[in-house]
């Protein structure tokens, strides 16, 4: 009888990924993008705590939705 030889397969692994920033590093790269930002003449707004800048979709409605009539 013939037997077919072993073949080894190789182990499907995921690509290896990036490793991330320091923090310092990035913490460093938007402070030097802010003060770029305003030695341009650009302003920082202050939005309230809770406001969504999500514009898409039907907006919500303060009051309750009336029963309809049959």
């Amino acid at each position: 009888m013939s037997t077919k030889p072993a073949v080894k397969t190789a182990a499907k692994t995921a690509p290896a990924k990036r490793k991330a920033e320091a923090a310092v590093a990035t913490s460093e790269s938007i402070d030097s993008q802010i003060a770029a930002f305003l030695a341009s003449g650009g302003e920082i707004q202050s939005i309230p705590s809770g406001t969504s800048g999500q514009t898409y979709g039907k907006p919500a409605s303060k009051t309750a939705a009336k029963p309809q009539k049959a």
